[in-house]
């Protein structure tokens, strides 16, 4: 086990935690991991759930902790412990130190003042409920804030994305695509979105309601604007298959060799094609598509937009599809689920190599992309501690070989037919 690792999610985690909120007056009850972050040679960052007794009352609470982030422990708020060999941050949500913006995101006082700016009414923006949507320690934080007749989304990040962020909202906005309006943005890494209307694809899919077509899906990535060529080109999901590979086996060295061998596939399939020059949105899948009556009303998340492969955006959509099918229980219900989600991800991967017109992306290529998304995907199940993590993580990888091969499309194909 990697001793950075072991020392935030094993048993000295809690002499650590326990440490940290004594300063603050605080007493530990409980706690466990509840998303692990870990880049092998560089840094790692935890977040904790944990019950925290505060005079005699008992509370829920978010905690995070970092090592290899020397500038984390230099900020207020934040407790700086050592055990000897690594020196560790140790911070209570909202107090991310990597995110200055988020204490502000998580005040109703200070929301409601940023609803003022905007031009809502005392009446209408008065005591507004904070919902966090997601958290990524040190790395962002979306929160839903919502008043009597406003709502937005906050979107929290390092200072220096915000700017780029917002510039690149406004210009998908203004190409018509249907992305969340920037209502505005501040230096420390407050990003205000309106909201979309629908439902995200995810539940469409959960629920067998209708979903859009192929077809539909390469109409959406056609409306992005050739400007997507000029932003700043980012790696996608399958070019950092070898980075992928590495968190593997730091978190799980049995399958370290395997992993390193998949990635060195998928890298060599990719080399083939070079680099991709098509307008992307570099994270497609069905939790960033919003639908209304099975119509695309809604595109989330488009940090990653920019220069690459179109096959990429495809195989993204379809890994996460696939991913689906390993995910839940052994009983008959989520065994019909599994075959139904395997079935959905072969028919998009087929729709995708068929498209006429000159739509269609090269089977070969799809399915190498395909197997590097989801290399990134079989971290998951460590990263969000997954009970059985180590069998979970290396079913995926049993996918990812059997895309690489073949065998996953033309097994899940012959059973849909």
């Amino acid at each position: 086990m990697n001793t950075h690792l072991d020392l935030l999610t094993g048993e000295s985690a809690a002499g650590l935690l326990d440490a940290a909120v004594a300063t603050a007056g605080g007493e530990l009850v409980d706690w466990r991991v509840r998303q692990v972050d870990h880049r092998p040679g560089s840094t790692t960052t935890v977040s904790y759930r944990a019950t925290v007794r505060w005079n005699g009352v008992e509370r829920s609470e978010t905690l995070g902790a970092s090592v290899g982030r020397a500038r984390d422990g230099r900020k207020p708020g934040v407790v700086t412990l050592s055990d000897g060999d690594a020196t560790v941050a140790v911070w209570r949500f909202p107090g991310d130190p990597a995110l200055p913006a988020l204490p502000r995101a998580f005040d109703p006082a200070a929301v409601e003042e940023l609803l003022a700016g905007l031009g809502v009414g005392p009446r209408e923006r008065a005591h507004p409920e904070l919902k966090v949507r997601a958290y990524r320690p040190t790395r962002r934080a979306v929160l839903e804030a919502t008043a009597a007749s406003a709502r937005v989304f906050l979107k929290v990040l390092r200072p220096r994305k915000v700017a780029d962020l917002h510039q690149r909202h406004a210009l998908l906005s203004r190409a018509g695509l249907p992305v969340p309006r920037p209502l505005g943005w501040s230096d420390d890494g407050l990003l205000v979105l309106s909201p979309l209307h629908g439902t995200e694809m995810r539940t469409a899919v959960r629920d067998g309601a209708r979903i859009p077509s192929p077809p539909e899906i390469l109409d959406l990535l056609d409306r992005l604007p050739a400007e997507v060529r000029d932003l700043p080109r980012r790696p996608a999901w399958s070019e950092s298959a070898q980075h992928y590979a590495g968190v593997i086996g730091a978190a799980l060295p049995a399958e370290a060799a395997r992993a390193d061998d998949l990635a060195a596939a998928v890298a060599a399939r990719l080399a083939e094609r070079g680099t991709g020059t098509d307008p992307t949105h570099g994270d497609l899948y069905e939790a960033q598509i919003m639908l209304t009556d099975g119509r695309v009303t809604g595109l989330l998340d488009v940090d990653s937009a920019g220069p690459g492969h179109r096959a990429d955006d495809l195989a993204c959509l379809v890994a996460h599809l696939d991913v689906l099918s390993l995910v839940g229980g052994s009983d008959a219900g989520h065994v019909a689920r599994a075959n139904r989600m395997r079935r959905l991800a072969a028919d998009y991967a087929t729709g995708f190599v068929t498209e006429p017109g000159g739509r269609g992306v090269d089977p070969r290529d799809l399915a190498a992309r395909v197997a590097g998304v989801l290399l990134s995907l079989a971290t998951g199940p460590h990263r969000v501690q997954e009970r059985n993590w180590q069998a979970a993580t290396s079913r995926r990888l049993d996918v990812v070989a059997a895309w690489l091969d073949g065998s996953r499309l033309a097994t899940a194909g012959a059973g849909a037919r």
